[in-house]
């Protein structure tokens, strides 16, 4: 018997509901702020994820799912979005004017290694990215966008977690500090974090080996380092957040895990299940566009996986909340004609209703239609149809009622109100 490729698996019932609802709550929210979707391809040369996440990244060295097709050409399942939408808007010349760009996308990722319980090599992310814009008050925006979309599915436990990374301009300062205090007490340190340290000394802050972690009290702190334009970017930040009532704590071991981001780091954290942990998380890139071949340009955005937020929404609501569709049930030919008409009439005007299709069996169309929990049943048999109604079945009163035929639409749009 065939089965999904390892890694991988399909989406359907209330998992795939939950997806689906997440998601027209997202388009929603981003809608509201002016945001416009884009799709990418899901192939990109291997470049631009090596020229964007960077080499030095645990996405790179351990976790591309990479491969030579049979052009001979290396190329990616993107890991992650951020790098194929820079490179759409620069290839499609979207920056050729100041005007903000905001954008946001919803799709599959990949990644090849880490496949644990909740963790699969495809995923799916939900992202939006803002270009043109180096405010404080752009980033602002965008998690307030993010905290009323998440909100909104009705998650309550939220806070942000920030840092500022800095420019590559007051890092080496930074750096330096950090080698002399890493090399005190390197042999706390994994084998990963020796790399690490060599090739960017930010990726020993993400470790998440408790040892390192234990190993980094005391460490030398980044905000310590920032020139004074950072500062006060992060400054502002922090002022419009807490006047607007975002709960947000500072983390100065926040450096997210890529090695494109520039001054504001953040993550979200979620304790709607109880112990706290992060949700998503993003951030500023301001160098990232000109690094793929477009102009200088600021950028800021954030992405969060849907798998684990539809698990979380499961876990927390169970099933997505869903309206069933009435059902409408034909017994004989010329009934049937006639149903198939009137349904037809119901779904020009955007209405929901399931045709029974399967013959005149009455007792298996109502078990099935309280199966799926179907509100209503419509049966229209050969006395209904010289009547000119259809009998209506209450399915959770047990009721019945009749309706005439010309009826049928408005009384369906009157029962969904």
């Amino acid at each position: 018997m065939a089965q999904s490729v390892k890694g991988t698996r399909d989406l359907f019932g209330n998992e795939l509901e939950w997806f689906q609802r997440i998601e027209d709550t997202a388009r929603r929210a981003f809608h509201r702020h002016g945001y416009s979707e884009i799709r990418t391809p899901i192939l990109e040369e291997i470049e631009v994820f090596k020229r964007s996440v960077g080499e030095s990244s645990d996405i790179v060295h351990k976790e591309m799912y990479d491969f030579k097709d049979k052009g001979d050409r290396h190329v990616a399942m993107r890991p992650e979005n951020t790098a194929g939408v820079v490179r759409a808007v620069i290839q499609h010349q979207m920056l050729a004017t100041s005007d903000p760009q905001l954008l946001y996308y919803i799709g599959p990722m990949f990644r090849y290694e880490r496949m644990q319980a909740g963790r699969y090599r495809q995923f799916w992310q939900i992202g939006a990215e803002s270009f043109q814009v180096s405010t404080p008050e752009s980033e602002a925006e965008s998690l307030v966008m993010l905290y009323d979309f998440l909100k909104e599915l009705g998650l309550t436990q939220l806070t942000f977690s920030i840092n500022s990374v800095g420019t590559p301009e007051c890092r080496p300062a930074f750096h330096e500090a950090f080698r002399a205090f890493f090399k005190t007490r390197e042999e706390q340190f994994c084998a990963d974090c020796h790399r690490r340290i060599a090739e960017n000394p930010l990726r020993v802050l993400d470790c998440k080996n408790e040892r390192c972690q234990a190993a980094l009290e005391g460490h030398p702190v980044l905000v310590d380092y920032l020139d004074e334009a950072s500062r006060a970017h992060h400054e502002r930040l922090k002022e419009i957040l807490g006047a607007l009532g975002i709960p947000f704590v500072e983390n100065p071991r926040l450096v997210r895990g890529l090695d494109y981001y520039t001054r504001t780091a953040f993550e979200v954290l979620s304790s709607d299940l109880g112990a706290q942990s992060a949700l998503l998380g993003g951030g500023r890139y301001d160098g990232l566009v000109k690094q793929l071949g477009g102009p200088q340009v600021a950028a800021f955005g954030w992405s969060i996986g849907l798998d684990r937020l539809a698990m979380l929404m499961q876990q927390l609501h169970g099933n997505a909340p869903r309206k069933p569709a009435p059902i409408l049930i034909p017994l004989g030919a010329s009934a049937t004609l006639k149903a198939i008409q009137l349904a037809r009439a119901c779904w020009a005007q955007g209405l929901d209703l399931v045709l029974e299709t399967r013959g005149a069996n009455l007792k298996k169309a109502l078990t099935t239609a309280n199966r799926v929990g179907a509100p209503l049943a419509l049966i229209l048999g050969d006395g209904e149809l010289e009547q000119g109604v259809v009998a209506v079945k209450d399915l959770a009163a047990g009721t019945q009622e009749t309706w005439n035929l010309a009826e049928v639409p408005a009384k369906l749009s009157a029962t969904r109100a």
